[in-house]
């Protein structure tokens, strides 16, 4: 495991080295890695170190044996100094700068296009209250006096005082008219009647 370097903080990366160092770690690939991962343009040629994930120059782009410049982990000027594995590791450009931007311009077209999926949720609706629920709700609950009695109340005052009447008035009726039965109209049968019905 690499330690820190004779810096204190990590050194700035320069986009060109003189060292003739090479790692003995496998040549990097480009065609493996994503177009947004790595930036051909001679200009500033560099990609993302699989190790320690920060943007690399390439150093030698033109030359026989690009590699990556040796560099820290952190970041310049702020974190330890601790130089990173893949520091001067060889490079295979096996993509034409061509193709590469083709691929990076097809992958922003198609990212573009994507619209963010709104989720459009269904309103929560109440459920729908009973016919005796809705009756009570009709009715009030109060007498419309004004006088603050409520309606059950208002109702067993209002049979009490004619409670003695109808009892009266029923005894009334199930007693016998007094004296006999008017002669033009037809008597009042006593008896239940059966009648039969005639046979065919």
């Amino acid at each position: 495991m690499p330690g820190p370097t004779v810096g204190t903080t990590a050194r700035y990366r320069r986009s060109r080295a003189r060292s003739r160092n090479v790692s003995p770690r496998p040549a990097l690939v480009i065609s493996n890695l994503r177009p947004h991962q790595y930036d051909l343009r001679p200009a500033c040629a560099s990609l993302i170190c699989p190790d320690c994930r920060t943007w690399v120059p390439i150093t030698g782009i033109n030359a026989n044996k690009p590699k990556l410049v040796p560099h820290d982990t952190g970041l310049a000027q702020k974190a330890t100094a601790v130089r990173c594995q893949g520091s001067n590791r060889l490079v295979s450009i096996d993509v034409k700068v061509a193709e590469w931007q083709r691929r990076l311009e097809d992958g922003g077209a198609e990212t573009a296009s994507r619209r963010l999926t709104t989720v459009l949720r269904k309103p929560r609706v109440a459920p729908a209250p009973a016919v005796s629920q809705i009756a009570a709700q009709q009715r009030p609950s109060v007498d419309d006096d004004g006088d603050g009695r409520t309606l059950w109340l208002v109702r067993e005052m209002g049979w009490a005082s004619t409670e003695r009447a109808v009892r009266d008035t029923d005894m009334r009726r199930a007693q016998w008219p007094a004296g006999d039965a008017p002669l033009d109209s037809p008597p009042v049968p006593l008896d239940t009647l059966h009648p039969t019905l005639p046979r065919r």
